[in-house]
């Protein structure tokens, strides 16, 4: 075996340890709030929230799940959060490609915590981009009244969700919502303003105050079934459209409900009979280095996910820090933008540094981005990146301007973005290559992905910096061996939250996924947003 060999080798199993990591904590996400939780649930005939999207999605459809790491370790003192409280993602019912979102009333009885609004808020995002229906499976106690203050009032807090109701419904996109536990306060707004609201005899109930409060309030004492329960928001208010005796047959009316939604106009992405990569997709997990620092040649990772490995690159010989062109993914036609991790030579003959972003680079995408707009041809985002090229030579060759019309031409671009976080993703380098921050129709990460305003060391080494010339400035000095603790101490703290974990758990990415899942979740993006007619492209202003 060759140095070659013995490096993919080790690749590999670095690789699959990571994604061991992800899937040991996605098994413990999966149980939500427990065992114990789960058998209330049982014992009251209700499925659980998997159990209840399982059961309603088609047999053999994908579940592409969005936000499984929402709040990961983020609210230890109350509990945890599992999956924020809610578990939903993208799938087909009946053959039609959708939303399913379901609360999960094992996670302190469905409560919203702030990072469930964020989750139920991009959910809604998704489907309101996409024009694809969205199915909410209502089981849910409300806010969760010790952190009401970072969940109710604000522009992206909990009454957004019903903002985001009625604009989907002047916009046609289909809501269905099943009252299938709980529904109290707002909360009761949002299946009342869906399409179609059903509910789940005995075990749903839906009202503005429940038994308690309303004692409180108005001194009337009554219980909550004959408030609120199926009967009273069926026969007498009117509010529900339907009841059905148990969660089976309510979702078998979603099914019946979706079988009939009529045809819509789509975008009309270029779609050829799919072929498979030219290896098996686990070969992808050689190619990337353990080793960080270490360059490696992004082409063969470019030609390990499109179909046949068949990719024309868009000048090839400019801007070589920046790999550009054209191939299929199965079968959707997808215009790739990627950071080249090479360690290439310039036009001028100069070296250039792999994963950074110069003038010419940042030139050459932002012209391929306006050619992808003008075929209609959806973008792919591979980011490696540690940022643009620093340093008098690039100020004065206007890499400013140049990584200006980068962003202005991605961030007005029309087409569906997707972005896939393989490596780095650091700065300005996140945003010009499509980060969160600029609206791509899903963003996921490899486990390997890192996501700062720069890398760990560099940023503790500044920091160090600002730290010593604070204690010169009153004096005093630090030892060699302080220095070094300190420096190790901001590089923990630092690393700590640049991981993908971190950055899944307030959903600055939607899933933490495989590398072998790439074509897949890409393929699923593509043809939910074949869903939603592609406006006109304007770049608006450009210097030259």
């Amino acid at each position: 075996m060759n140095q070659r060999e013995l490096e993919t080798n080790k690749n590999e199993d670095q690789l699959k340890l990571q994604i061991s990591a992800v899937k040991r904590h996605l098994d413990h996400i999966y149980k939500g709030g427990g065992e114990k939780s789960a058998a209330k649930q049982k014992s009251q005939g209700k499925m659980l929230a998997r159990e209840r999207i399982d059961y309603l999605k088609d047999k053999n459809a994908e579940f592409l799940e969005i936000g499984a790491f929402a709040g990961f370790e983020m609210y230890e003192e109350h509990g945890g959060c599992p999956a924020g409280g809610v578990v939903g993602g993208i799938t087909k019912v009946a053959g039609r490609t959708c939303l399913i979102v379901a609360n999960d009333a094992t996670v302190k009885a469905g409560a919203w915590f702030p990072i469930t609004g964020k989750k139920n808020l991009r959910f809604q995002e998704i489907a309101m981009e996409n024009r694809i229906p969205i199915i909410y499976l209502v089981d849910s106690a409300g806010v969760y009244l010790p952190m009401q203050d970072e969940i109710f009032p604000d522009k992206e807090h909990f009454g957004r969700i019903f903002r985001n109701n009625a604009i989907m419904s002047s916009k046609g996109i289909i809501q269905i919502a099943a009252v299938m536990g709980s529904c109290v306060a707002g909360g009761a707004y949002l299946p009342i303003m869906s399409d179609e609201a059903l509910i789940v005899d005995k075990t749903g109930s839906i009202f503005l105050a429940g038994s308690y409060l309303v004692r409180a309030a108005i001194g009337e004492d009554i219980d909550n079934e004959s408030l609120g329960g199926s009967v009273t928001q069926t026969d007498i208010s009117g509010v529900i459209d339907d009841r059905f005796p148990d969660d089976a047959s309510c979702l078998n009316r979603i099914k019946f409900l979706m079988d009939k939604i009529g045809k819509f106009e789509e975008a009309g992405f270029d779609r050829a009979e799919p072929k498979p990569p030219v290896s098996k997709n686990q070969d992808v997990y050689g190619i990337l280095p353990y080793d960080r620092a270490k360059p490696y040649e992004s082409i063969n990772l470019i030609k390990q996910l499109v179909d046949a490995g068949e990719f024309e690159e868009y000048k090839e010989t400019y801007g070589k820090t920046i790999i550009c062109g054209y191939g299929r993914i199965d079968g959707w036609a997808v215009g790739i933008v990627a950071n080249n991790r090479q360690l290439v030579k310039s036009k001028k003959g100069e070296m250039q540094f792999g994963g950074v972003i110069y003038s010419d680079s940042a030139d050459k995408a932002a012209r391929f981005i306006m050619n992808c707009n003008q075929k209609k041809v959806p973008l792919v985002f591979l980011q490696d990146v540690t940022g643009f090229m620093v340093g008098s030579r690039s100020e004065q060759g206007g890499i400013i301007k140049d990584g200006a019309k980068m962003v202005n031409a991605m961030s007005n671009s029309t087409v569906p973005k997707f972005t896939v976080i393989i490596g780095n993703s650091y700065g300005a380098g996140n945003y010009a290559m499509c980060g969160k921050a600029y609206d791509p129709r899903l963003i996921v990460a490899w486990p390997t992905a890192k996501i700062a305003v720069m890398g760990g060391e560099q940023a503790a080494k500044v920091l160090l910096q600002i730290e010593k010339a604070s204690l010169a400035k009153s004096g005093e000095q630090i030892s060699e061996e302080k220095e070094k603790e300190l420096l190790d101490r901001i590089i923990k703290r630092y690393n700590d939250q640049t991981t993908p974990y971190y950055a899944a758990a307030r959903l600055w990415v939607d899933a933490i996924i495989d590398p072998a899942e790439t074509r897949t979740w890409i393929s699923t993006g593509i043809e939910m947003a074949n869903h939603a007619p592609v406006e006109k492209f304007n770049v608006g202003v450009i210097q030259t």
